[in-house]
């Protein structure tokens, strides 16, 4: 049976996720994307994997820096998960104009993110068009809030009353 890419997006579409900025950097210059395909690996040791398409700008930055660092974005943060998106000029040479600080490794982590992890590369491997990075969780951190959710192609929030 061949899967037509355009219904493999549609039936994917209705698995519902959490909205993510992966970030790297690059001396001091800071790069993001925003990525739906992240999840943990193991607990011990403790390990994440996120999938980043080979033709993303921030790929070859990646595998450089060997370092990244995954924040997950509150219901008000929408924003950041459009710019991180798109190919704007902000989003290059201004990191979406977001606020960030460092934990363990250099990558940044956004301010007033929901949670994050502060990973170290341990293994990349080929998957489809894009390549699957693991990374060891050198940090985290979290705080309460509600999150930024992800079902067929649009945001979506949790019903009032749920965090």
């Amino acid at each position: 049976m061949t899967v037509d890419s355009t219904a493999f997006r549609a039936v994917m579409g209705r698995f519902a996720t959490g909205v993510t900025v992966v970030a790297t950097c690059d001396g001091s210059q800071r790069f993001g994307l925003t990525v739906n395909a992240f999840c943990s690996v193991s607990l011990d040791p403790p390990l994440v994997l996120v999938c980043v398409e080979r033709t993303s700008r921030v790929h070859p930055l990646l595998l450089k820096s060997r370092v990244f660092a995954v924040s997950f974005l509150t219901e008000e943060q929408e924003h950041l998960s459009t710019c991180f998106a798109g190919n704007s000029d902000g989003r290059f040479e201004d990191f979406c104009h977001a606020s960030s600080h460092v934990a363990v490794t250099g990558a940044p982590v956004l301010d007033a993110a929901l949670g994050f992890v502060d990973c170290r590369v341990v293994d990349v491997f080929p998957g489809g068009d894009h390549d699957i990075f693991i990374g060891h969780v050198e940090a985290l951190g979290g705080i309460e809030d509600r999150p930024l959710l992800y079902y067929r192609s649009h945001y979506t929030r949790l019903p009032r009353g749920r965090k």
